[in-house]
């Protein structure tokens, strides 16, 4: 049941066949990733991005700022629990904590990840006890435990914060629904409750992941990194060398570097307050960034030097240089989806996928016109373009998209090959246009004016197919 009067939440609003589905393709809603303040879960697998604590920490915001103190004064809880005997049901509950499926963040494919182990468990709260420093005053990162504990990396950082802090989250994903008409149901979550020190099943409104059913929690973009401010990558090449190696003969492991931290706290915290001091700069990871305009022109003259065909891996170094360029140029009208290898009768194939948006009026007419909720882009480094590389492209939209495709090529395409996209449009209403190095060279150049948009050279491809097709 969806809780907006003016929504109908059917199945025939989701297209199963999309590639990478998102929260907001599922419910056709057609806003950009850059025009919302969370990042916009997929569907099936996991954002390959973190919440980094640090950043709430580090944001000059009163809210962010309480938030990282309710964290870490909720882990440091936790931490005194263990220590006053009752071990059993702080594990307990920290390995429920561990694991925050309802943000999906990380790596998995399947949005489903695994809890630690109650070994790892006691390992991470026997930090109270062994670190007298710790036992005194706790934490004041507490991300700090991926130096002192083995398998503990930025996926459970991530994971612990977004559960400790879930019930903002909550309310944030609420708030936002509520914004963007997205649709929310009445379902039960586990949330830690700072006061109880206990885990609590709770009753609110989420949105729903058609897939598993499971509830979605949103996440704010301002939190978000590749990798965490504090790591120990980090602490091993940029401070642990240099500050602490030189004074042992030949190089540690990992887990006596780890047991050599628990008891040296006093460099680690040397450490933390360095990161502290050298934070001005630091920011949340954007979820796509444009490659600069030098690059694309770097990018394009590497392609126009490529020889057609697949001499020295021309095809692929044609693919490769495309999949930057387009994703950058087709930026932000077109979130970028997935660049997808598939064999198509013993040929290797690289399609491009972006979302449709239609926050444009080209994608909207095809959006309206051929049912286009994503747009596939063939790449094409052959002498000529041929009648089999169009109807490949027929054969694929009639499976998985709508009856709008692009086949991108190195040379004008041949009269009588156009003349069979003519005739596929007039039998099927099915729109392929073709585009040449000569498109993309335009293409680039207004990239690099900033006076229009790439995305126009296609539409003006488009206009032009259509005056040809007949009335």
């Amino acid at each position: 049941m969806c809780i907006f009067e003016n929504y109908t939440c059917t199945p025939e609003s989701y297209t199963m066949a999309l590639i990478r589905p998102r929260l907001n393709d599922y419910h056709n809603l057609p806003f950009r990733q850059g025009d919302v303040e969370f990042a916009i879960p997929f569907l099936d697998e996991d954002i390959p991005l973190y919440v980094d604590p640090f950043l709430l920490w580090k944001i000059s915001s009163q809210q962010d700022n309480a938030l990282h103190a309710s964290l870490v004064n909720s882990f440091n809880q936790l931490g005194h629990l263990f220590v006053k005997g009752k071990e059993v049901e702080a594990r307990k509950i920290l390995i429920e904590l561990t694991e925050c499926n309802e943000v999906g963040l990380g790596n998995s494919k399947t949005r489903q990840g695994k809890k630690v182990g109650e070994k790892t468990a006691n390992e991470i709260l026997s930090l109270f006890k062994l670190v007298p420093q710790v036992n005194n005053q706790g934490f004041q990162h507490f991300e700090e435990i991926q130096l002192f504990i083995d398998n503990i990396s930025k996926d459970r950082i991530s994971d612990i914060t977004c559960s400790l802090i879930k019930s903002f989250l909550i309310d944030f994903t609420i708030d936002q629904c509520q914004k963007l008409q997205i649709p929310i149901e009445k379902c039960t979550i586990p949330i830690y409750d700072y006061k109880t020190q206990k885990i609590k099943i709770e009753e609110t409104f989420l949105p729903i992941n058609p897939d598993n059913q499971q509830p979605i929690i949103l996440t704010p973009k301002r939190w978000l990194r590749y990798v965490p401010w504090i790591n120990y990558d980090d602490y091993f090449e940029n401070y642990y060398i240099k500050d602490v190696e030189k004074t042992f003969d030949g190089k540690l492991n990992r887990v006596q570097i780890l047991n050599f931290n628990r008891n040296n706290y006093d460099l680690v915290q040397t450490y933390i307050s360095s990161k502290e001091r050298s934070s001005e700069n630091l920011a949340n990871d954007p979820l796509f960034s444009q490659i600069p305009v030098l690059s694309a022109k770097r990018k394009f003259a590497s392609i126009l030097k490529l020889p057609t065909g697949k001499t020295n891996n021309a095809d692929k170094e044609y693919e490769d240089n495309m999949v930057q360029i387009m994703a950058s140029l087709l930026y932000p009208h077109l979130d970028f989806a997935k660049e997808q290898s598939r064999t198509d009768s013993g040929t290797q194939i690289r399609d491009l996928i972006f979302y449709n948006n239609r926050s444009f009026d080209f994608l909207k007419d095809i959006y309206d016109t051929y049912d286009s909720r994503q747009l596939v882009i063939e790449l094409k480094n052959v002498k000529e373009i041929e009648r089999e590389h169009i109807n490949q492209l027929n054969r694929y939209l009639s499976e998985h998209f709508g009856r709008f495709g692009i086949i991108f090529t190195r040379k004008k395409v041949p009269r009588n090959i156009f003349q069979n996209t003519i005739d596929l449009w007039s039998g099927q209403r099915r729109c392929i246009i073709v585009l040449d190095d000569s498109d993309l060279e335009l293409m680039c150049e207004v990239y690099e004016s900033r006076q229009r948009h790439p995305l126009e050279v296609i539409k003006r491809k488009y206009i032009e197919f259509t005056r040809s097709c007949p009335s």
